[in-house]
């Protein structure tokens, strides 16, 4: 059964055979895993990132904005950076400020992009600080989670 706040279904398309619960009375097949419905049910901090990630993406007219949460709380934000000899992820930009910072691990990370899951490249880096186990929550440029996944 999925946490407060989350609901498995099905999304778009028609009703076929194979539709189990469909949500607004549709279904194409496909599966989401954890889909937010309430966003108050997220916790506080991660709300934090996820509105931080939101705000970055915003501010500075970049394709993601990602923030992460280190041990300590501490919070750094980020675009994403695209210059002729530099090109890095919104979330691996995040990153590398932490690391920057004296960050020594990650308690939790968000991305606020158009793309459907976090990239490999941005999976890895926070793999490498923070372990694999470390939630990444994607989220739409409206803010709406659309997964949660972890680094690993």
């Amino acid at each position: 059964m999925p946490a407060a706040g989350w609901r498995s279904g099905t999304v778009a398309g028609g009703g076929g055979p194979g539709c189990r619960r469909p949500l607004a009375g549709r279904c194409s097949g496909l599966r989401i895993l954890r889909v937010m419905t309430d966003t108050s049910a997220l916790d506080p901090e991660d709300r934090k990132i996820v509105t931080l990630a939101r705000s970055a993406r915003a501010r500075n007219s970049v394709p993601e904005g990602a923030a992460v949460r280190d041990e300590t709380g501490r919070t750094y934000v980020a675009g994403t950076v695209a210059l002729d000899s530099l090109r890095l992820t919104a979330l691996q930009t995040a990153v590398a400020m932490a690391v920057a910072s004296g960050a020594t691990s990650l308690e939790a990370a968000a991305v606020v992009t158009d793309a459907a899951a976090p990239s490999e490249a941005d999976r890895a880096a926070v793999a490498d600080l923070g372990g694999a186990a470390t939630p990444i929550l994607l989220a739409g440029p409206d803010g709406t989670i659309r997964s949660t996944t972890t680094a690993g």
